[in-house]
């Protein structure tokens, strides 16, 4: 039990490697999901491969664990992803002092250390990882913030471009704060839940008929609908700077939580990176599957390699170095994995300066081209709350439950909305090259609404071979390479949100993030376009409501809604193409 300087204990646990022939820094991992294990105090063991540090703990490290405060074995309370405050408020605590403090005693009481101490963490502890970054102890020497929480209003977990993520924001404010001394899982009385949260209905409904005031996070959602100064103070863009000892970001394309942290957190940081101290990697994965034991595929998508082993190696070199003095210290500023052509690729900067934006192009007869169309085209659909598109196949069981398949649903084939009359796809011809796209990928949409509100849910897909003859089960797949949901209210501002006007054309810019894919020669290129995504996203009214966690059942409502595609009204998504 570790004192702060407030006079809280935090609970730590701490494996010291026996016998060790000299001393050895210390890597620390905090947490809010429990630092405790089965292993009896005081009585030594044995790694086995699936831990995450496994090649660094056959070198020499000292790993420790810790409960950050109000969580499972720690003493004091705690509330999701709150703001630094240390150096505004006199005498305050925060995430950040807390990491001092633990250091501070680490580095004085632990012994054979060499007075060095790096932080690691994926998700949530990639927050922590980041944060304890911001004054560190001056024994702190290095960070990797991985999967970490970034603007939890513009782009990771609860929204996204002020979409709201009804259930995974739901089920995981209900795990993290029901219960200080665990994990909750919310008691849904079904396996598939889909149709549960449709049978919910307005948002109201959750603490009038379930949580009855007692979570604050979702509390705060009711009370924010908007990016005003309570996200924006809660924002990690406000209180981290710049990196003050040398970070590591890691992030997956195909991350079903944290996709956007560790890509914001990277370029906000490295406009101040004096020191060339900033690093990012970027990979194939999901949420934080990097840290397992291969790594060599996600659902049905093979990546030829283990690219977990790849990661991990680095990970050693780039904490050795820092921790240890071992290596020349040479990293490449980006470490990024190509999917397409699955080779991993560095560059000097990220994105890569060399690229050419090339704009792919929605045209008629539900085409896409690079070139632009010359008709005054349009095409409808109609939206309707009452049968919204599911985002993944059903069943749609618990985010964390059992059997879940929340995981690997960014890769999912996504020929179950294709024939949808609520889901517009514009196709391109048979690639005759291959295409490389890396960098951040734009998407601007033209498009009306016969509503006051409206969201728009972006895809750009690979489309596979007919007849793949590399592997026959892939004949036909649609892989998304990038998916992104925009607010049509916050067309302007996400602070002040304004009605649409109805059936008035407007354009939508919508960042699709990062990406480094081929598009093979014989694939074609899709983009799709929808108005609702259930109940991963909550369902737009599609009537202006000042607060949609507050709206009436009655205001929700049937819209057209309609996507240009001419001079005026280009619809399209601009890629970054590297000429190879």
């Amino acid at each position: 039990m570790i004192p702060m300087r407030d006079g809280i204990k935090l609970y730590t646990v701490l494996y010291i490697p026996v016998n060790a022939k000299q001393p050895v820094p210390i890597l620390i991992e905090r947490t809010p999901y429990g630092a405790s294990n089965p292993d009896p105090d005081d009585t030594v063991i044995t790694f086995p491969p699936v831990f995450p540090f496994y090649n660094m703990a056959k070198e020499g490290y000292i790993f420790v664990f810790q409960d950050i405060r109000g969580k499972y074995k720690s003493e004091g309370t705690m509330q999701i992803h709150q703001p630094l405050i240390h150096e505004t408020q006199k005498g305050a605590i925060d995430e950040s002092t807390d990491t001092y403090d633990a250091v501070d005693w680490l580095v004085k009481n632990v012994p054979n250390n060499n007075g060095k101490a790096g932080i690691v963490g994926i998700s949530y502890p990639g927050w922590l990882a980041l944060v304890g970054a911001v004054d560190p102890h001056p024994a702190l020497k290095a960070s990797s913030e991985q999967a970490c929480m970034g603007d939890l209003f513009l782009g990771d977990d609860f929204h996204h471009n002020g979409a709201f993520r009804l259930s995974y924001g739901m089920e995981y404010t209900y795990e993290v704060e029901h219960d200080k001394t665990t994990d909750s899982d919310f008691p849904f009385p079904q396996f598939d839940n889909y149709n549960w949260y449709l049978k919910l209905g307005s948002l109201k409904n959750v603490n009038d008929k379930y949580f009855h005031n007692t979570i604050p996070t979702w509390n705060n959602f009711v009370k924010h609908p908007n990016y005003d100064t309570f996200w924006q103070k809660n924002s990690t863009l406000s209180y981290v700077n710049y990196p003050q000892i040398p970070m590591l970001h890691v992030g997956g394309y195909y991350d079903q939580e944290d996709m956007n942290g560790p890509q914001l957190m990277y370029a906000h940081m490295e406009q101040k990176d004096t020191f060339n101290r900033n690093y990012i990697v970027l990979g194939p994965w999901n949420h934080g599957q990097w840290a397992r034991l291969k790594a060599d595929s996600l659902g049905k998508i093979s990546f030829g390699s283990a690219t977990a082993v790849y990661f991990k190696d680095l990970q050693k070199r780039w904490f050795d170095y820092w921790l240890k003095g071992i290596g020349d210290g040479k990293f490449d500023e980006a470490t990024c994995f190509q999917t397409g052509t699955n080779v991993w690729r560095t560059y000097n900067t990220w994105p890569p300066k060399e690229v050419v934006i090339k704009s792919l192009y929605a045209n008629g007869n539900n085409a896409c081209s690079f070139n632009k169309s010359n008709e005054d085209g349009s095409v409808s659909y109609v939206s309707d709350p009452a049968h919204p598109v599911p985002y993944r196949t059903l069943p749609i069981e618990a985010t964390y439950g059992e059997g879940s398949r929340w995981r690997p649903w960014h890769v999912e084939d996504q020929r179950f909305v294709t024939t949808r009359d609520d889901v517009i796809s514009f196709t391109s011809d048979t690639m005759t090259s291959n295409l490389t796209v890396t960098g951040k990928i734009m998407a601007h949409i033209f498009a009306s609404t016969t509503g006051t509100d409206a969201d728009w849910i972006v895809k750009l897909i690979d489309i596979y071979p007919n007849k793949d003859t590399s592997n026959l089960l892939m004949s036909g797949y649609q892989l998304p390479v990038a998916m992104e949901v925009f607010r049509g209210r916050f067309r302007k501002s996400f602070t002040n949100p304004e009605p649409l006007v109805p059936n008035k054309p407007e354009e939508f810019m919508i960042d699709l993030h990062d990406i480094n894919h081929v598009f093979l020669k014989g694939h074609k290129m899709m983009m799709q376009i929808q108005s609702t995504w259930f109940p991963v996203i909550d369902r737009n009214p599609q009537k202006y409501v000042p607060n949609i966690f507050e709206a009436k059942e009655s205001d929700f409502i049937k819209a057209t809604q309609t996507i240009y595609f001419s001079n005026q009204y280009p619809t399209r998504i601009d890629l970054p193409v590297m000429n190879e």
